[in-house]
């Protein structure tokens, strides 16, 4: 990230992610001449990429219409489940987020690796921390950046909703399995806003996917 407002915080930990496409049942059908409309929706992390396949394969298909919606992998898991979509996008697989019964309806189907990163607003005077400041800092053992070495600015939580699976990994590797704390005033699950509040919110800090 080369922006000069944020920095990327080097951590002890590389996360690595799988993120899947849900779906109810598989098909093995050829893609070639086919028409109709298909409705996916879920993880916001994963939404430009989902974006960016919709439009090739609705250049290639001029008869196919494909919806793609963002709104988290709980939400889209559920939905899929549920049938008022058709591919759930999450960053966990099924049976790690919903019920038994509503996961065994789905097949998950890797389609990325996410990587996930802190970002720190610049003002907070820090480039650098360790696994356990990290846990330190999201779960408010730690309030100010001069208790890590920073500077003298309280730490500003930007938070990932619960049905967040970027949050539900982050917390799962970077956190050891702690939960963050929740902050509802800055509060998003797109990664995109996410930076601009970090680069408008003195002392802030939340964290960013990206995929390959």
């Amino acid at each position: 990230m080369s922006n000069k407002k944020t920095k990327v915080v080097a951590v002890a930990l590389v996360l690595l992610a799988i993120v899947t496409g849900c779906v109810i049942g598989s098909s093995k059908a050829d893609a070639k001449g086919v028409s109709g409309t298909v409705n996916v929706a879920g993880s916001s992390a994963l939404l430009p990429l989902v974006q960016s396949a919709a439009k090739s394969f609705m250049d290639a298909n001029p008869n196919c219409v494909v919806n793609t919606n963002g709104g988290g992998s709980g939400q889209g898991l559920q939905q899929v489940s549920d049938g008022t979509i058709d591919i759930g996008d999450s960053d966990l697989f099924a049976d790690e987020k919903l019920d038994k019964k509503s996961a065994a309806k789905l097949v998950d189907h890797q389609v990325a690796v996410m990587a996930i990163a802190p970002v720190i607003n610049k003002d907070a005077g820090v480039t650098n921390l360790t696994t356990k400041q990290l846990i330190d800092v999201f779960t408010g053992k730690v309030t100010n950046w001069k208790q890590v070495g920073g500077n003298d600015v309280k730490i500003v939580l930007v938070s990932r909703p619960s049905s967040s699976g970027t949050r539900a990994t982050f917390e799962q590797y970077a956190l050891k399995g702690h939960a963050s704390l929740s902050n509802a005033s800055l509060e998003t699950d797109d990664s995109g806003t996410l930076i601009q509040m970090i680069q408008s919110v003195e002392g802030s800090i939340g964290y960013v996917a990206c995929h390959t």
